[in-house]
């Protein structure tokens, strides 16, 4: 993976493809790779830059805690240090959390928002899912030999009976203790968020089938954000990107698309910075 150096952080990120570029973050427990092949499905329209947030993957930071103003400062600055002046930005799931946060933060580096099976800066997952998260919760300490259980808060029954190989995803974490402490504190940080500050077109996404963050509430998001649409793909569950990625991408695509009606640019550079990924207009 490529490298670069912000806020005292090494940020590792892939990146493939060609086109306006699109941010892809990740959810809590997971890392840049949970967007392999949602991410190849959409490299031929899009520069696509898949990430690893701190304590994910081989992104390095220090041992600092952080909240979920640092995870957005830092997926501002991986947009300006690849030369670019703003990129489409999809966020699943904590990735949803901090892309609402980066929106508001730092509009002018976003040009099309999508919040995927996500939930409301914030507020408490306990108080989005009151009945599911308990029972989440004491799956995730009985790890792994709750396994299969934990997973369908993540993809339904049936797509775990046809593909049991999704379970390997829920026990291979490679972070430590410590990495594991920072990472689950992130929502215990205050946190001052107003969604009428998301400026950008946004699209909220929700799996019809989502067991840990209910459809209605990530859909509610759309209330508080001028103009958002909306979209539910039924029987997709929480991690939408890889039970049916061409689903999720066949979304995500026509939305960020979607809008033909502004003039051509005259030069290569068009409002997004340099498509090749240069430096001229790094911050």
């Amino acid at each position: 993976m490529d490298t670069i150096e912000a806020n005292g952080t090494t940020i590792a990120f892939k990146r493939s493809g060609e086109g306006p570029p699109l941010l892809l973050l990740h959810g809590a427990e997971a890392d840049h790779s949970m967007f392999h092949a949602f991410g190849a499905l959409l490299a031929p329209h899009f520069t696509v830059i898949a990430y690893d947030q701190r304590d994910s993957g081989a992104t390095r930071n220090p041992p600092q805690p952080y909240g979920l103003e640092e995870l957005a400062d830092d997926a501002a600055a991986l947009i300006a240090a690849l030369g670019y002046r703003r990129a489409h930005v999809f966020g699943a799931s904590l990735g949803g959390v901090i892309a609402q946060v980066l929106a508001a933060r730092h509009a002018g580096r976003i040009d099309r928002l999508v919040l995927s099976s996500t939930f409301r800066p914030g507020a408490s997952v306990m108080s989005i899912n009151p009945e599911g998260f308990p029972a989440f919760a004491a799956l995730r300490n009985r790890m792994p030999e709750s396994v299969r259980e934990f997973a369908e808060f993540f993809v339904p029954r049936d797509y775990i009976a046809a593909h049991p190989e999704v379970l390997a995803i829920f026990t291979s974490s490679k972070r430590d203790a410590e990495q594991k402490q920072r990472r689950g504190a992130i929502l215990t940080q205050p946190i001052a968020f107003e969604p009428g500050a998301i400026t950008a077109p946004t699209l909220v996404l929700a799996g019809g089938a989502d067991r840990l963050i209910p459809p209605a509430h990530t859909l509610s998001l759309a209330r508080e954000i001028t103009g958002a649409k909306t979209a539910t793909i039924a029987g997709v569950g929480h991690i939408g990107t890889i039970q049916d990625p061409a689903a999720v991408a066949a979304e995500v695509e026509a939305f960020l698309r979607g809008d033909q009606t502004k003039e051509p640019q005259n030069t290569e550079e068009d409002d997004y910075g340099d498509q090749r990924g240069g430096s001229r207009h790094a911050l």
